[in-house]
């Protein structure tokens, strides 16, 4: 027979196991109502760390399902980071890799030679978005440089509206993303920051940053 005291614990995991159970039914309702499948445009903006990182893990999961993929570096293309690194060394064959920035634009300072590497990025990003059977492009810091218009926003979601291929996922990744591309978006994150090592004097770090 049971103790009186275990009738309480009894009762709240039969209540516990309805609630999860109701839950569940909601749930795979809702599951079976999303049946659309189509190539997505992706922004992740915001202050807060993580906004590349989170976009190299979606390349990370294409590579994992074997799925043709790209990279285009909009900024940092001069920096050696583990990213580049993994996938060039590893899988040139599901992903291209084309680091075409030469650094944040406080280290260029040169407006003109900025501007001529952002187009050049974007016209390699076209290219590669075309490309029917490359399932997933991701313009790394791309909205930095639309932020300076650098590229025109306009023309960038004209592209993506009449030329990206229905299948194909688009993540554009930097901060101050333009109201436009937010608007055009199908799904966006923000990442907002909290706290950083950097404004206590920590530098970047492999891993972590690079």
């Amino acid at each position: 027979m049971a103790d009186d005291a275990d009738i309480p614990v009894q009762n709240d995991d039969a209540r516990h196991a309805a609630k999860m159970a109701k839950k569940k039914a909601a749930r795979d309702k809702i599951m079976a109502s999303k049946t659309a499948d189509r190539g997505l445009i992706i922004v992740h903006t915001g202050a807060g760390k993580g906004k590349s990182s989170s976009g190299f893990g979606m390349i990370l999961r294409c590579i994992a399902h074997e799925m043709p993929c790209a990279v285009v570096q909009f900024i940092k293309g001069a920096w050696d980071t583990g990213e580049r690194r993994m996938i060039e060394e590893h899988f040139p064959h599901l992903c291209e890799f084309h680091a075409m920035g030469e650094g944040f634009t406080w280290e260029t300072q040169d407006r003109a030679r900025d501007i001529e590497m952002a187009e050049k990025g974007w016209e390699k990003a076209k290219e590669l978005i075309r490309n029917p059977a490359i399932r997933m492009v991701l313009l790394d810091e791309i909205n930095i440089a639309l932020r300076y218009d650098y590229l025109n926003i306009d023309a960038v979601l004209e592209f993506l509206r009449t030329e990206k291929p229905p299948q194909t996922h688009v993540v554009l990744t930097g901060r101050n993303a333009k109201d436009a591309l937010i608007e055009a978006a199908d799904l966006v994150t923000e990442m907002t920051l909290i706290k950083h090592p950097f404004r206590s004097g920590i530098k970047a770090q492999k891993g972590v940053e690079l």
